[in-house]
């Protein structure tokens, strides 16, 4: 018998951790790596706010330090309130918002919340973490598998045959890790699709809940928008929950202020859920958060920059990409649209690496592109898609800007391999 919980001891341990770990040993070691798998900011690069920074100290040096209210500070919940009211055009009172420590505790209070033992959770593949959340409620996996074909995001087709009995569908839009977002048409059928089977149910049964994470949605660029279920279908603003913060917006993954909003009801039962666990937002951060918000200018300037550093950073790596697809080398990528991820494509299985071994397994293309190029990816099957895709996820919240040019030429992308080499 094991002497840890059967939750302990079934865990799945995080890829992306144990290969941050490898690329952490090698730099060690004195290598040069192009490290692209943290999903952070490299904040000599990607700072928070001046005003933010300079708001918290002077928080602490207020002696703001004591525990904050259950749910969130009055000024900082009242201030989200009015920043989705003129950002989203939605209209959510103060008490239907809950503060936490990032996004985090909010997700897996959502799940605590909605699901019990066995009951079926939706959510596609590639996506983050909602593997591991349905494991810590016993949830029944319902896992859709997506395709590059509607760019790695659900359709309502895929998604309507799993409706039945479930009673959670779990979305991101941008989603983490492709740097993709749903479209108008997309997301309308879905929307449709839940408010047909949530008619369907009688007042004994639960409803089908939507939990919508949408931390990157002001990451959007180009002609690119950003959509939600709740400002297409206004029937929805009691199915719907969801999950926001400063942390990818403002560059600030580290300072730990994030958001739900959503049902009354599924808001205080979260909130009773977090003032047990007591992952609340510092209190220095959450006055600080709440007097940066209330600058509107100072908020749309900050936004405007990030926006625009980041995706200058993805627009160089995708033609550089594109640049040597077009020379004939085994590479690929989507667009980017939206958060701080490009989604590449290395179709290197069944061709050679450059000591001639035969490449076979994703995971022997991961290692190829560390051990020979230095290049450091995060596989889309760390995200819980199909352990032999050849996709994977690259952030360049870390990336030095002259570091682009270099990495293309000096990496030869796919590294090393002459175009179709077999």
């Amino acid at each position: 018998m094991s002497n840890v919980s059967t939750l302990a001891n079934t865990l799945i341990p995080s890829e992306i951790i144990k290969l941050g770990n490898e690329i952490s040993e090698k730099i060690r070691q004195g290598n040069s790596i192009y490290n692209f798998t943290i999903g952070d900011f490299d904040p000599s690069i990607f700072p928070i706010p001046s005003l933010l920074e300079e708001e918290i100290i002077k928080a602490y040096q207020n002696k703001k330090t004591n525990y904050p209210p259950a749910s969130g500070i009055s000024e900082l919940r009242n201030e989200v309130a009015a920043f989705i009211k003129r950002r989203m055009l939605l209209d959510y009172d103060p008490s239907s918002i809950l503060i936490s420590g990032g996004g985090r505790p909010l997700i897996y209070a959502a799940y605590l919340t909605i699901c019990d033992e066995g009951e079926k959770i939706i959510y596609p593949v590639p996506s983050w973490n909602n593997n591991h959340y349905t494991h810590f409620v016993n949830g029944k996996h319902i896992c859709i598998e997506t395709s590059v074909d509607n760019n790695f995001l659900p359709t309502a087709e895929e998604l309507i045959p799993h409706f039945k009995e479930a009673t959670l569908l779990a979305l991101c839009s941008p989603l983490n890790p492709t740097g993709t977002l749903f479209s108008k048409e997309q997301l309308t059928k879905i929307c449709e699709a839940v408010i047909e089977e949530n008619k369907g149910r009688t007042s004994q049964q639960k409803p089908l809940y939507i939990l919508f994470d949408q931390i990157y949605w002001t990451l959007t660029y180009g002609d690119a928008v950003h959509y939600d279920p709740v400002s297409l279908f206004p029937e929805l603003t009691n199915y719907t929950i969801f999950v926001d913060g400063i942390s990818k917006a403002f560059c600030a993954t580290g300072v730990r202020v994030g958001w739900a909003f959503g049902p009354l009801k599924i808001i205080d039962k979260m909130k009773r859920i977090l003032s047990h666990i007591g992952a609340w937002s510092p209190m220095a951060e959450q006055v600080a958060t709440a007097k940066f918000l209330r600058n509107e200018s100072a908020v749309d300037e900050f936004l405007l920059g990030t926006r625009n550093k980041i995706e200058v950073r993805l627009r160089l790596i995708y033609e550089g990409i594109m640049e040597l697809k077009n020379e004939g080398f085994p590479i690929d990528a989507i667009s980017p649209t939206a958060a701080m991820y490009l989604a590449i494509k290395f179709p290197l299985k069944n061709k050679r690496d450059d000591q001639g071994e035969l490449i076979v397994h994703t995971a022997t293309i991961t290692s190829f592109l560390l051990n020979s190029a230095s290049l450091a990816l995060v596989p889309f099957s760390a995200f819980g898609a199909n352990k032999e895709s050849e996709w994977y996820r690259l952030s360049v919240g870390t990336c030095p800007l002259e570091e682009i040019p270099i990495m293309l030429k000096n990496c030869d992308l796919p590294l090393n391999c002459s175009p179709n080499k077999q």
